[in-house]
Parts: structure tokens; C-alpha cells; sequence
């Protein structure tokens, strides 16, 4: 069988956080899970709040007939009506259902609002160290990403390289606070700043410039840090996010798009959203994840944890001699490689049975990425071999 040479050529340049983590389950199956430390995926270790499993017991025992059939393609109106409120109260703005989309998690929602907005050859700039699926998803449209580096003594998006980066073609910026792979959260001054500077592109262009939002690590913010609600700053803005991390469900794929209200055109944009959402072959957003995160929308799980486990290991790292920020949000390092070649030096990483993501993985080279979202106890035990890798580079 043929495979397509765009496909062929895309997986080659793939994910380095699959390919490690793919090692990693071998390294399990030759040393034993307690041996082998892997910071390769953020697959939170948590477990959902106890009110998620209280009322997915009372959904399951009391069900609503039709409750698996097909609903509107945006979702069910209860569950958009709660979102909205949620978001409606974090950021002023006068959200409502009509402006929510459930969809199968973050990327779908990237990949609705990507498909929606984009016309083939139009430019979506991303900010580096980025997601690296924020490429294939604007390729999947028929965009092109321009990549823009952060400020790199803080992680922050440079305005001034973004306005110098902007073409009469940019549609789109996407940008992700907390941050994966940094942990950066975006100040409030810095998205003022992003917005007033895209008014005046967008005057001077006369076409619109979306900022898309992505947000699944939005309330994992640590020392008292709040995420600025982006639609208090930022005009055309789509907020894009999922469950998978604030309640722990990243297996259950849920997620939804919100549109600013003063967004242009936003009832156009919804429109075909909605009508996007079905085409993609996504049809709704699952139905029990729905009726399960309608009830949700004030909980997360507990933070402290996270806090915990960043403190311990940051403090370690660094008394080693690794180089990095310390993260704000999120539940990643995205510390200097103490060696040229990150890639290398994940490799010398491995002989340690530590498991890391090269920073090459993120648009960053030089660096390299830490998931710290696993078990203490792996933490724990993973610190005596941090030490000797730290020997063995030098440190």
C-alpha cells in the first residue's frame, strides 16, 4: 500500500514527543516501570475531581432517554449555555451559547476554527517554542505558519517581531498560556499590547487578523499567577481549549471553540464553524462528555500537586546547574540543553533511563522539554540520575 508523499514526508518531521514516548513503553517492558523516568508526554498522572466520578455514577444510573443519539452539531445547548456563563464571568464579556462550540477536544477545536478562517496560501504565525501540531493543523487547511521566537529571557510573545512578521496575508496568530513547552503565562500587558498593535494592522491592511487562543492549561497556574481572559484585550479572538488537562480527561477528547462576541462577523463565523465541525467527520462533540462537563465547569483538579512536584524538581535542576525559567503554568520545563545538540543530549539522558523531548521537537534547539505531570514517586526516584547526567555533561 502507498501512503501520500505529503503524509510520508509529514511523518518523518513528527512528533518527538510520540517517537520518545514510544521508546519509553520499550525501555518499560526491558527495565521495569520503576526504573524508567519518563517526562516525554503530558498525560496527567491525576485523576479526575470526585465530582466528575459522582455524576458520571448518577448519569449512568438515572439515564435520559435518547441520551446517545445525535444532537445539534455545536453541542447541546445546556452544556454551551454553561461554558459561556463560565467564560461570560471571567472575562466581562457578554458570551452565550450561541458563541460555544463543543468539539473533540483542543485540536479539534484548532482544526474547526483553522478550517472556518483559512483560505489556501493565507499565513498563520505561531510563536516559538510552539506545539508542534500547530504545523500539520494549518497545513491540513491549506495555510502556512510563520514562526515568530518569544522574547527568550521570559518566554513572552515580542510584539514588535509579531507587528514586523504580519503580510497581507496573515489571517491568524496563534498563541498558547499557560505555554507548552515553556510554562510561560502571558501577562495582561501583554496581550493589551498584542491587541492595540493588531487594531492598527487590521486598519492598515483592512482585513481581519484572528488571534487563536489555546488554552487546555489555562486554570494551572501557580504562586497566584491568574491567565488573563483574552477576549478583555484582544478583539478577534477565538478561545480554543479542552478538559483534558483541568479536569484530567485527555482520553475523553472534550473540548470547545468560544467566539469573542465582537469578533467580526461573528455570526458568520459561527455558521460556518458549526458547519465545519460536521464536515471534518468530528459530526458533535461526544454526548456523555457533554452532559458530563455542564455540571463541571467550576471544578479542576487540585494545582497544589503540580506546585509540588515544579518546586521539588526545579529546585534540584537548578542546584545542578540546568538552565531555565521557572514556569508560571502548565506542567512543563523547557530548560537550555547544557550541550549544543539538544538532540544528543537527550540521548545521553536515555542511558540514564531518563526520558526527555528535544527542544528541536518545538521549533527550539538548544533546549529541551520536561513533563512533570507524572507520579512523585517518579520524580523522586528519577533525582540520583539527574545528578549523574549532570556529571556527564559537565555541570
Amino acid at each position: 500500500m502507498t501512503i501520500s508523499n505529503k503524509v510520508s514526508a509529514a511523518i518523518e518531521r513528527s512528533s518527538w514527543i510520540r517517537r520518545m514516548f514510544e521508546e519509553g513503553a520499550a525501555m518499560v517492558a526491558e527495565y521495569g516501570a520503576e526504573n524508567v523516568y519518563d517526562f516525554t508526554l503530558g498525560n496527567p498522572s491525576v485523576e479526575p475531581p470526585a465530582a466528575f466520578q459522582r455524576e458520571l455514577r448518577r448519569i449512568v444510573d438515572q439515564p435520559d432517554t435518547g441520551m446517545h443519539r445525535y444532537m445539534n452539531n455545536a453541542g447541546y445547548e445546556e452544556t454551551r449555555a454553561a461554558v459561556a456563563k463560565r467564560i461570560a464571568e471571567n472575562s466581562g464579556a457578554p458570551v452565550n451559547s450561541s458563541h460555544i462550540i463543543m468539539t473533540c477536544g483542543a485540536g479539534g477545536a484548532l482544526n474547526v476554527t483553522l478550517k472556518t478562517i483559512l483560505n489556501p496560501g493565507e499565513e498563520v504565525i505561531i510563536l516559538t517554542p510552539f506545539f508542534v501540531e500547530y504545523k500539520f493543523y494549518v497545513d491540513n487547511h491549506g495555510g502556512v505558519t510563520t514562526e515568530v521566537w518569544t522574547n527568550p529571557e521570559t518566554f513572552q510573545p515580542d510584539i514588535d517581531a509579531i507587528e514586523a512578521a504580519i503580510t497581507k496575508n496573515t489571517r491568524a496568530i496563534i498563541i498558547n498560556s499557560p505555554n507548552n513547552p515553556t510554562g510561560a503565562v502571558y501577562s495582561a500587558e501583554t496581550l493589551e499590547a498584542l491587541g492595540k498593535m493588531l487594531e492598527n494592522k487590521q486598519s492598515e491592511l483592512g482585513r481581519s487578523i484572528y488571534v487563536i487562543s489555546d488554552e487546555p492549561y489555562a486554570r494551572l497556574a501557580f504562586d497566584g499567577i491568574s491567565v488573563p481572559p483574552v477576549f478583555k484585550y484582544i478583539r478577534n479572538s477565538i478561545l480554543v481549549t479542552s478538559h483534558s488537562k483541568d479536569l484530567a480527561l485527555p482520553g475523553e477528547r472534550i473540548g470547545y471553540l468560544a467566539a469573542n462576541p465582537a469578533l467580526d462577523g461573528v455570526g458568520l463565523f459561527m455558521e460556518g464553524a458549526v458547519f465545519c465541525n460536521r464536515v471534518l467527520g468530528f459530526v458533535n462533540a461526544p454526548a456523555l462528555m457533554q452532559r458530563l462537563v455542564a455540571v463541571l465547569q467550576q471544578e479542576s483538579v487540585n494545582i497544589d500537586e503540580y506546585q509540588e512536584k515544579r518546586d521539588l524538581l526545579y529546585k534540584h535542576l537548578t542546584e545542578l546547574g540546568f538552565t531555565m525559567i521557572k514556569p508560571g503554568g502548565g506542567f512543563y520545563f523547557f530548560p537550555k540543553s547544557p550541550i549544543d545538540d539538544d538532540v544528543e543530549f537527550v540521548r545521553l539522558a536515555q542511558k540514564h533511563n531518563i526520558l526527555l523531548v528535544p527542544g528541536s521537537g518545538f521549533g527550539a534547539p538548544g533546549y529541551f522539554r520536561i513533563a512533570y505531570c507524572i507520579d512523585m514517586g517518579i520524580i523522586e526516584r528519577s533525582l540520583p540520575a539527574w545528578e549523574k547526567l549532570a556529571k556527564d555533561v559537565g555541570l
